[in-house]
C-alpha cells in the first residue's frame, strides 16, 4: 500500500529525493493494488515534495478511466526541470513484455544542479533491456551536451525559457540485471568526451565487496536466490561527493529492498 511504502522510506532515511517504481493506477488486479491512484496518494502523504510521474503504460480501463503505470520521483530539494524518455522496445518475439521509461528531474542539490534518473528496464527480454541501456546512455550524453554547449536563449515565460542543464547524474531503480551481466558493464562504460560515464555507487564506495542484494531476501519463491538488481549509478564527477550507500535488508514492504545514496 501507498502508505506502507511511504512509511518504511521514512523509517530508513530523511531523504531529500524518492525514486519509485512499479507505481500503478486503476490496475485491480496487480497484487498489492486494489486499483487506487498511487501517483496521487503518494504525493498527499509527502506534503512538501515536488511530485514528479513518469507513465509508462496507458492504457484503457473498462471503467472509461485509463490505466496507468510507472516511475515517479518526490523531491524537497527545487525541481527545475523534468523529462520523461521512452525508452527503446525492439521486437522479440514469444517474449512478454511492457513499454518502459526513463523519468528525470533537475533538482537543486546544496552543492548544485543535479539530474537524478530512475528507472525499470524489461524483465524478459535481454534484447529490449540492453537497448534500453542504450536509451538511457543517450539521454545522459545528450544532457551533459546540453550542459556543456547550451547558452541562455529565451528569457520569456513560455516553453522556450532556457533552463540551466548539469551533467552530473545519479541513475536508480531497477535494472533487471545482475552485476555479472552485458546489460550492468555497457553502463558503466565509457562515453567520448561529451559526457563522464556512470559508476557504480557500490563499487565506488565498497571496492571488492559483493554488492548486498536487493532481491530473494524475503520472497523466495518469486527470487529463488538473493542477488542485486536494483543499482545506483552515479556521474564520474560526483566520486568525491559520495558518502555512503546501503541496502535495507529487513523491510518487506516489497519484493525488492530499498537503497539509499547519501550524497555530500
Amino acid at each position: 500500500a501507498p502508505r506502507r511504502i511511504v512509511d518504511e522510506a521514512r523509517a530508513f532515511a530523511d531523504f531529500d529525493v524518492l525514486c519509485l517504481q512499479e507505481v500503478a493506477c486503476n490496475f485491480p488486479a496487480l497484487k498489492g493494488s486494489a486499483g487506487e491512484d498511487q501517483f496521487a496518494l503518494i504525493a498527499a502523504l509527502l506534503p512538501g515534495f515536488t511530485a514528479i510521474p513518469g507513465i509508462a503504460v496507458d492504457t484503457p480501463g473498462p471503467d472509461g478511466r485509463r490505466r496507468i503505470f510507472g516511475n515517479m520521483i518526490l523531491s524537497r530539494l527545487p525541481v527545475r526541470q523534468a523529462t520523461r524518455v521512452l525508452l527503446p522496445s525492439p521486437s522479440d518475439p514469444g517474449l512478454r513484455h511492457m513499454p518502459r521509461m526513463l523519468l528525470e528531474a533537475v533538482v537543486e542539490a546544496p552543492f548544485g544542479l543535479l539530474r537524478v534518473m530512475t528507472t525499470h528496464l524489461e524483465y524478459y527480454s535481454a534484447l529490449q533491456r540492453e537497448a534500453q541501456v542504450e536509451g538511457v546512455r543517450q539521454r545522459h550524453a545528450e544532457a551533459s551536451e546540453h550542459a556543456r554547449r547550451d547558452r541562455e536563449v529565451d528569457r520569456s515565460e513560455g516553453p522556450f525559457h532556457s533552463l540551466p542543464q548539469t551533467p552530473s547524474a545519479v541513475l536508480t531503480g531497477d535494472f533487471n540485471c545482475r552485476v555479472t551481466d552485458a546489460a550492468h558493464a555497457r553502463m558503466t562504460a565509457p562515453f567520448d568526451e561529451r559526457a563522464f560515464a556512470f559508476e557504480d555507487a557500490w563499487t565506488v564506495l565498497h571496492p571488492g565487496v559483493e554488492h548486498a542484494p536487493t532481491v530473494g531476501i524475503h520472497d523466495r519463491e518469486q527470487w529463488p536466490e538473493p542477488f542485486a538488481c536494483d543499482f545506483f549509478f552515479t556521474s564520474r564527477d560526483l566520486r568525491p561527493r559520495l558518502q555512503a550507500i546501503a541496502v535495507d535488508a529487513a523491510t518487506r514492504a516489497s519484493d525488492h529492498q530499498p537503497l539509499l545514496l547519501a550524497l555530500g
